[in-house]
C-alpha cells in the first residue's frame, strides 16, 4: 500500500511495510543516541491500536506518523526534522512531537524556542543502552546477584536453547499463555502475540529456552538501523522457574555478541518498578528522547504519563 501524502492519513497497516522499511532503514546513524527503540516498522506496527497510529508521507520524503496517548495528541519523525522550517512549525496542529531524538535537540531549540515551544528531555521514553558483552559474561561483582540467578537455574534445571524459528515459534507462544493466565491485567499480550505470529514479516528473531523438553522463557527483537544495536521487544517467561529471566538475558546476549555492541531494552515509561528492574543491569547509557511542545499544550502534555506494559 502506497503511503498517502501530508495532509492525507491513512491507518498503519501490515502492507505499508514495503514503503517504511527502507524509510526507517535509512535513518540516520550519528551515533547511538539515534537507536529510538520505537523507529522500527515492528516497534510501530505492533503498537498501531494503542496509540491510534496514522501515517503520511511529507512533500520533503519523509514519513510522519501521528498518535494519541490519553487525550493528547502527538506526531512523530522517525527521520528527524524536516528541512521546511514552516512545515515544522505547522505540524503541531497535530499535537507535541514526541521522540526527537539528541542529534535533532539543537536544531530543535534553535529554530522554534524563539517562538516560545519547549524542547524536553523526556526521561520516561528514554532507551536503556547495555553492553551486549556484559550482559552476556555478568562481570564483577555489580553482577554478582544476576550471575547467582543465572547459575541456579544451570544448575536446578535440565535445559537447552533454540533459535526462534518456524518450528519453535508455537513454543513460544505456548510460554506467552502460561505468562498470560498467571496475571489479572493483560498487559502488553496482545502486541506480543501477534508479534511471534508475525516474526517473520516484521523481520525479528529470538530465543526459546526448555526445561526437561518444555518451553519456559522466549525473547525476541530486531536490529536498529543504527547497526551496532538490538532492540529486545518482549521477553517472557512461565512463572515458578528461578533466574528463567535472567538466564534468558544471559543467553540471547551471548548469542548476539559476536554481531551488536549494545542491546536495547525500551523505555520504562515512568513506571517505578521496571525503573528499578532496569536499573539493576547497569545500562551503559540511554538513547536520550526528547519532546517539543507548543506553549499552549506544556500544561495538558503534563497531566498526561504513560503506563509501563512490559517486564523488562
Amino acid at each position: 500500500m502506497s503511503l498517502p501524502f501530508y495532509p492525507d492519513f491513512a491507518p498503519l497497516e501490515l502492507s505499508m511495510r514495503e514503503d517504511l522499511v527502507p524509510a526507517l532503514r535509512s535513518a540516520r546513524s550519528g551515533g547511538v543516541a539515534d537507536g529510538v527503540s520505537e523507529f522500527t516498522f515492528a516497534g510501530l506496527y505492533l503498537f498501531r491500536e494503542h496509540y491510534r497510529y496514522q501515517v503520511a508521507m511529507l512533500p520533503t520524503g519523509e514519513p510522519l506518523i501521528i498518535g494519541t496517548l490519553g487525550d493528547n495528541p502527538f506526531f512523530l519523525l522517525p527521520l528527524g526534522l524536516p528541512s521546511d522550517v514552516g512545515l515544522v512549525r505547522g505540524l503541531f496542529e497535530r499535537g507535541y512531537l514526541k521522540n526527537l531524538s539528541r542529534s535533532d535537540v539543537e536544531t530543535a531549540r534553535r529554530i522554534l524556542e524563539p517562538d516560545g515551544f519547549r524542547v524536553v528531555a523526556d526521561r520516561d521514553n528514554s532507551d536503556y543502552l547495555y553492553l551486549t558483552r556484559e550482559l552476556a559474561e555478568l562481570p564483577g561483582k555489580r553482577y554478582h546477584k544476576k550471575r547467582n540467578h543465572v547459575n541456579a537455574f544451570r544448575s536446578s534445571y535440565g535445559h537447552y536453547e533454540r533459535a526462534l524459528d518456524n518450528r519453535t515459534v508455537h513454543h513460544a507462544l505456548e510460554v506467552l499463555e502460561s505468562w498470560r493466565s498467571e496475571r489479572d491485567e493483560p498487559g502488553d499480550y496482545r502486541a506480543s502475540r501477534e508479534a511471534l505470529e508475525l516474526y517473520r514479516e516484521l523481520g525479528q528473531s529470538g530465543m526459546v529456552v526448555y526445561v526437561d523438553d518444555l518451553p519456559v522463557a522466549y525473547t525476541l527483537g530486531e536490529p536498529l538501523p543504527a547497526g551496532d544495536s538490538f532492540v529486545i521487544h518482549c521477553e517472557k517467561a512461565v512463572g515458578g522457574y528461578r533466574g528463567a529471566y535472567q538466564f534468558i538475558n544471559c543467553a540471547f546476549a551471548g548469542a548476539l555478541a559476536d554481531r551488536y555492541t549494545y542491546i536495547n531494552r525500551e523505555q520504562d515509561l515512568g513506571n517505578p518498578g521496571l525503573r528499578q528492574a532496569k536499573m539493576t543491569y547497569r545500562p551503559a547509557g540511554f538513547v536520550e528522547k526528547f519532546r517539543v511542545v507548543a506553549p499552549a499544550a506544556e500544561r495538558q502534555y503534563a497531566q498526561v504519563r504513560e503506563q509501563a506494559c512490559c517486564p523488562g
